[in-house]
């Protein structure tokens, strides 16, 4: 099976992104297992999973529809670490994580790309 996400500089990075989480949430409260552990993990590993989703599909109309769900789960990880840091569970300086904006910037580029593509 040919896998052409694993050569996308967004699925890589994304997948150092979900890596990181499942590190940072290790040590949230017993109490947040099935709350905001488990909603940052899901988020985590959605990103990489739509965007090898999207590139194993056949248009590229397709693949830009999972390439922007990937971006919103993004989204919402921002959103959840922002609230973590809020309740404590976080230092401040993991509300803003290079990789986060690294992985939203490849995303953007490569929607943008696909979107010219189509317009040809």
């Amino acid at each position: 099976m040919d896998k052409p996400h694993k050569q996308l500089h967004a699925w890589q990075e994304s997948m150092n992104l979900a890596q990181l989480i499942y590190q940072l949430t290790a040590s949230f409260p017993a109490e947040e297992k099935f709350g905001l552990t488990a909603q940052l993990r899901r988020a985590a590993v959605s990103i990489p999973s739509n965007i090898a989703e999207g590139a194993a599909r056949s248009t590229t109309r397709d693949y830009v529809h999972f390439l922007v769900v990937a971006r919103g789960s993004l989204s919402e990880m921002d959103t959840q670490l922002e609230l973590a840091v809020r309740l404590g569970y976080l230092p401040q300086q993991h509300s803003g994580i290079p990789a986060l904006n690294k992985t939203g910037k490849l995303l953007s580029a490569l929607i943008s790309s696909l979107r010219n593509k189509l317009k040809d």
